[in-house]
């Protein structure tokens, strides 16, 4: 592990963070000499942002913790063109009332996690839309364009995987690396920013942007990536089979969001602890040494509170605890509501487990039932072309429907 001499480095290197880093030793000086601006980017292409996004968050809180200053910048224009990254396929364009609306609600979020203000290490967050909207095209390609070489781009794993699969790459995605350094050189130039972050697939957006920003400025600026986060059966963070961890609370129940982090895999426990909360290192050997199972209740507890809220955390655990410990019904537990005249009309056992969100269709319930992973009040389904009904009502007023032994959601006539 590289010797850092300045807390912020010194605090991600201990945690896990650190991939790449441009110049190491010039980051490490400027790091010591006080606060520097940093930022990393978020495309609006939902209403949330999800689990595997935490890293970039985590990375600009651990910034802030370490006496700095993070920008958040929003891809209020980036999302209109969409990162070729990772992707097999084209993004759906978005209008402006979309991405705006998805840019108000992803902000929430990161009200938990940063302190925002006007102080000198007070957290901003900034739409690319204020300048990216602004740009003419052929200025743009004249002042911009020309410090960009083809040959190098598609070297670049964002395009050259895109055209190894033979998948479509439209000339728009083509320009996003470009939009993305003059990202980099707008801040540098408006806001003093001289680090960017971000994870490891974005290596080369970002080499981009410090080395126009040298070219248009003569700014000396700094690139910082992280790991892209998998877990250690390697699966991609923040997807399971019913679908993305979302951060928002109207996405995700936070039991749900509880129990995805109780039920990470065991190597994993001490990573996501050191990554995703802030118990101290001392701490976390500790939990470490013990029980596993305390110190995934630990992680799924602290990391809950942190996006939303401590008493939520803690209902979530309780939660849990009285429907795995004491096998109670707790009223916690997530919940659909149905209208009573369909209830008293039969509602197909299938149908109510897709209405529950356990499954995708009513053919993946009925593989389910075949395997015997469905149960209506403890109870599992055998057959089904059963019917609910009124008298399947427990004596609380609700029929609990589970998928295996750790997802629950409880059915409510309205």
């Amino acid at each position: 592990m590289t010797s850092y001499r300045s807390p912020f480095l010194k605090l991600l290197s201990e945690r896990g963070y650190i991939n790449q880093i441009s110049d190491p030793e010039g980051l490490d000086k400027l790091a010591l000499e006080g606060p520097v601006t940093a930022y990393i980017g978020f495309d609006a292409t939902g209403p949330s942002l999800h689990v595997g996004h935490m890293m970039g968050i985590m990375m600009l809180r651990r910034l802030q913790q370490a006496g700095h200053r993070p920008i958040v910048l929003m891809g209020g224009g980036t999302t209109k063109v969409g990162d070729p990254s990772g992707k097999d396929e084209a993004r759906q364009l978005l209008t402006d009332e979309i991405i705006g609306a998805n840019i108000a609600s992803i902000k929430k979020v990161f009200e938990s996690f940063l302190t925002f203000g006007n102080g000198p290490t007070d957290a901003v967050m900034v739409n690319n839309a204020e300048w990216l909207d602004e740009l003419k095209y052929i200025p743009l390609l004249r002042d911009i364009g020309r410090h960009f070489s083809v040959n190098r781009m598609l070297t670049f794993d964002s395009v050259k995987l895109r055209l190894e699969r033979d998948q479509p790459l439209s000339f728009l995605e083509f320009n996003y690396m470009i939009l993305q350094a003059y990202d980099f050189a707008e801040l540098a130039k408006t806001r003093g920013v001289r680090l960017q972050m971000g994870g490891s697939d974005q290596w080369g957006n970002i080499v981009n942007g410090i080395d126009l920003g040298r070219r248009l400025h003569g700014i000396e600026l700094y690139g910082l990536t992280c790991p892209l986060l998998t877990t250690a059966s390697g699966a991609k963070m923040g997807k399971t089979a019913q679908g993305a961890v979302w951060l928002n609370e109207d996405m995700l129940s936070a039991y749900d969001f509880w129990q995805y982090w109780r039920n990470v895999e065991d190597d994993d426990v001490v990573k996501f602890l050191k990554l995703f909360t802030d118990i101290p290192l001392g701490e976390i050997d500790a939990l470490a040494a013990g029980d596993i199972n305390e110190a995934k209740k630990r992680l799924a507890t602290e990391v809950t509170a942190l996006v939303r809220g401590r008493d939520a955390a803690e209902q979530a655990a309780e939660t849990a605890r009285k429907t795995f410990e004491e096998g109670a019904l707790a009223e916690n537990l997530p919940g659909v509501t149905v209208a009573s005249s369909d209830l008293s009309a039969g509602i197909g056992v299938l149908t109510a487990f897709v209405t529950a969100g356990l499954v995708g269709s009513t053919s993946d319930a009925r593989r389910q039932v075949k395997a015997g992973g469905l149960k209506v009040n403890d109870v599992a389904v055998s057959d089904e072309r059963a019917v609910l009904k009124p008298s399947d009502l427990t004596p609380e007023g609700v029929i609990k429907l589970s998928l295996g032994k750790k997802r629950h959601v409880l059915l409510r006539p309205k």
